[in-house]
């Protein structure tokens, strides 16, 4: 029996997935693509919880990985900065993203 205990938040920690980073990113990429495309403002806190999208591998380094490597493509741009909505962000500062033209015309995905 496995056991797992609560972090200071009360919430319990997700069960590893099993997934490499690779393989999350292909899972996740899609629904920041579609975000991208609409040229609305977005967390990528939003685009998970909205899409329900898995959490990765390494969830302290792996979201920053993969939305700087989605603005390194030309999909998106950093727009600003806002308080983050995740429960456990305790309203620290994240960054804020918005398609780029390209992809917003679908020419990047």
């Amino acid at each position: 029996m496995t056991i797992v205990q609560p972090a200071l938040d009360g919430t319990v920690p997700t069960p590893d997935s099993g997934l490499s980073y690779a393989e999350w990113v292909d899972q996740v990429r899609p629904a920041f693509v579609a975000a991208a495309r609409t040229g609305r403002l977005f967390t990528s806190y939003e685009v998970a919880h909205d899409n329900d999208l898995p959490e990765p591998p390494n969830a302290r380094a792996d979201w920053g990985n993969l939305v700087l490597s989605l603005a390194r493509d030309g999909l998106i741009e950093h727009v600003t900065f806002d308080r983050s909505t995740r429960p456990t962000g305790e309203r620290s500062a994240v960054a804020v993203w918005r398609g780029t033209r390209a992809a917003q015309a679908g020419r990047v995905a």
